[in-house]
């Protein structure tokens, strides 16, 4: 169905997630998802300060708004994005509507490192956007996977970054469509598993 490569498989569910967001029934679809955010963000919500965001790009469902209300409803509140190091990692520095971001090489617009008004920041809960998703099962616990654009910043990253903070939460942003079972992908041993998986139908935990 999706060929045999990872990248075959990426570019097919990237073109799939164009089509799917012309499609007739997108705008339900995306807010039933945001729905489901902040019904998320009501329960949980302040047990968090911070939350890593991202600026969405190919079709990804943009979360900022609902984010810059949450931000705004709690003084201390941080919102945060990105940052892609030239080692493949990636920083966090805190994000304020208006602020001036820069293209980076893959054309994702990201924070100014030197800007030393936006502090960089270790995050409570990052959201991360899937091109694909899977889950596996380990005895009695279930896992989710995301499979991204391929460059492992995330997984790297998040490895980190549960050493600083085991507290961390990683949320994966994706749709019921994206599935994949193992004949199409599985997770390999270098990926990091999501915390919870958001999708139309609601929290996956």
């Amino acid at each position: 169905m999706h060929g045999n490569s990872p990248k075959t498989l990426r570019q097919d569910l990237l073109k799939q997630r164009k089509e799917f967001a012309a499609g007739n029934g997108y705008a339900q679809i995306q807010a039933d998802l945001i729905d489901h955010l902040n019904q998320l963000l009501s329960e949980q919500g302040n047990s968090w300060q911070s939350i890593a965001l991202y600026w969405p790009i190919q079709d990804e469902v943009d979360l900022r708004s609902t984010l810059l209300a949450w931000a705004k409803k709690t003084p201390n509140r941080t919102l945060a994005l990105p940052f892609a190091r030239s080692d493949k990692h990636l920083d966090f520095f805190e994000w304020r509507q208006g602020d001036q971001l820069l293209p980076s090489k893959h054309g994702v617009l990201e924070p100014d490192p030197n800007n030393s008004a936006r502090p960089q920041i270790i995050p409570d809960l990052i959201l991360i956007p899937c091109v694909g998703w899977s889950s596996s099962k380990v005895g009695d616990k279930k896992h989710y996977w995301r499979l991204g654009y391929g460059g492992g910043y995330f997984d790297r990253t998040l490895a980190d970054l549960r050493k600083k903070n085991p507290k961390l939460v990683c949320v994966g942003i994706g749709f019921d469509w994206q599935q994949l079972n193992d004949g199409q992908w599985s997770a390999q041993t270098h990926d990091e598993p999501l915390d919870m998986l958001l999708t139309e139908s609601g929290l996956l935990r």
